[in-house]
């Protein structure tokens, strides 16, 4: 990684503060998030006080239509940079932490949907429902949790795993 100057990393803190708690969960927040250098494609949403990788925001990257909600952190470093992706049409419930370690590439494939208070250090596989800390398969998803989807659509599709 390269090492940011001094200005650049005030400067990043100051927009994570704005885009933490201004209003604009699909216009603004996004907007500010893109500033600071995180790698945004499409429309998303981002909740309030959404906590997305301070030091190195490049190394994060979300796809169209997914969904990071009310006080969720993304963390992409500990003693070193890691990468996370959210792919297309993905749900992240409220209070999750979604954690990658150095040199890691932690992916959450589309159409996944971690339930609240999840920790997801591990890769979600596309169309699959986790939940707890750490982070376990739940259920398989045929009905992603899309801006347009309805809950009931949502709890409808999934298919619980056999055990």
């Amino acid at each position: 990684m390269k090492k940011k100057t001094l200005i650049r990393r005030v400067n990043n803190r100051i927009l994570h503060l704005i885009a933490r708690f201004s209003p604009g969960a699909e216009t603004f927040r996004p907007y500010i998030h893109k500033l600071r250098g995180v790698k945004i494609y499409g429309h998303i949403f981002i909740g309030d006080d959404v906590y997305i990788e301070n030091e190195y925001p490049e190394c994060v990257e979300i796809h169209d239509g997914a969904q990071v909600v009310l006080g969720t952190m993304i963390v992409a470093h500990f003693r070193g940079a890691g990468q996370i992706i959210i792919k297309k049409n993905v749900w992240i419930g409220p209070n999750c932490v979604i954690a990658a370690n150095p040199k890691q590439r932690l992916t959450i494939g589309e159409g996944a949907v971690v339930a609240a208070s999840s920790v997801v250090t591990r890769n979600v596989e596309p169309y699959t429902f986790v939940g707890g800390a750490p982070a376990k398969l739940i259920a398989m998803v045929t009905v992603p949790m899309t801006l347009k989807t309805t809950f009931d659509a949502f709890k409808k599709g999934l298919t619980p795993i056999k055990k």
